[in-house]
């Protein structure tokens, strides 16, 4: 069976650089909080055990060399230049052939089992998508890695039409959609997960 890879997309938890559009709503410092604190959580849930290879894909670049802010025993890649669809591409030709999923650090509901079923469902699937419930997607898997050439082109990022845009150039390949969960990127969406846990 070939490897299985999940690739968390992180940022550096710095002030003032994360969840900017989430802090206009409700402050830097507690967007800043939320991510460092989100972020921890994912790479305590995520990236243990044998079941998949975890890599970090790390912005802004310089911080994939640094120590302190991830854990030593992670394999980390820069993320590069351009747009979250370009950097996303990326990500996936770095990694060996075989079934890789990518999520992000910010989705504070996201589990092990969500990943787990993403990996399930690309022994039948050629691609797998968690649909986000803003239009865009919190996962994203392939089957192989060479399919994802093309698949984020054109895409209107950070709009109810991501996943759309994203479907449309997926073509006739087989795709498989998890439940829809919720990116906490406004005030709106953070204040509703807080008040659900």
């Amino acid at each position: 069976m070939p490897p299985r890879s999940l690739v968390l997309f992180v940022k550096a938890p710095r002030f003032g650089s994360v969840k900017t559009r989430l802090g206009r709503d409700i402050g830097r410092y507690e967007a800043w909080l939320f991510y460092r604190e989100t972020t921890a959580l994912m790479l305590k849930r995520l990236a243990r055990g044998p079941q998949w290879r975890t890599v970090l894909a790390v912005t802004p670049d310089e911080f994939a060399d640094r120590a302190g802010f991830w854990p030593g025993h992670l394999p980390r890649i820069a993320q590069g230049p351009g747009d979250i669809g370009t950097r996303m591409a990326r990500a996936f030709e770095a990694m060996p052939l075989g079934p890789t999923v990518l999520v992000g650090a910010d989705i504070p509901t996201l589990t092990r089992d969500h990943v787990a079923q993403a990996f399930r469902l690309l022994r039948r699937s050629d691609l797998v998508f968690g649909p986000s419930t803003d239009g865009g997607f919190w996962l994203v898997g392939t089957r192989q890695t060479r399919l994802m050439r093309n698949v984020f082109r054109g895409v209107r990022w950070s709009s109810e039409h991501a996943l759309a845009d994203t479907l449309v150039n997926v073509g006739q390949r087989k795709v498989a959609l998890l439940d829809p969960l919720t990116d906490i990127d406004t005030g709106a969406e953070y204040r509703a997960w807080k008040e659900s846990g």
